[in-house]
């Protein structure tokens, strides 16, 4: 396997809803697209924000502008009147979503 950021694959953007962070994921062409489709799970991404992330995590798809709309649930510390959080609107998630390490085949 190989390791690879997220940050070579994608462009983000985020933002808040409430208590909800919401994480625009822009693919680079469309091999990038295709490979944050294959590695890029709920899972991954809950165990990379961790305890941060209180609730579930979804992935949908955009596959006609290759792109990703990621949605974290209990993100931001009950919401931006509510938090005492330092990024109470989720601004900065997108940047960390990025530092992830997606583990793919050496075939990449």
């Amino acid at each position: 396997m190989t390791s690879i950021q997220l940050r070579d694959l994608a462009y983000a953007r985020s933002g808040d809803k409430g208590d909800k962070c919401n994480i625009g994921l822009v693919a680079k062409d469309a091999n990038a697209y295709a490979l944050i489709d294959e590695y890029l799970t709920p899972d991954v991404v809950k165990a990379h924000f961790g305890a941060m992330v209180k609730g579930a995590v979804r992935i949908y798809q955009l596959p006609g502008i290759e792109a990703f709309n990621v949605v974290l649930e209990g993100a931001l510390g009950g919401g931006a009147t509510r938090t005492l959080r330092w990024d109470q609107t989720g601004k900065a998630m997108g940047n960390n979503l990025l530092r992830l390490e997606l583990n793919v085949d050496d075939s990449v």
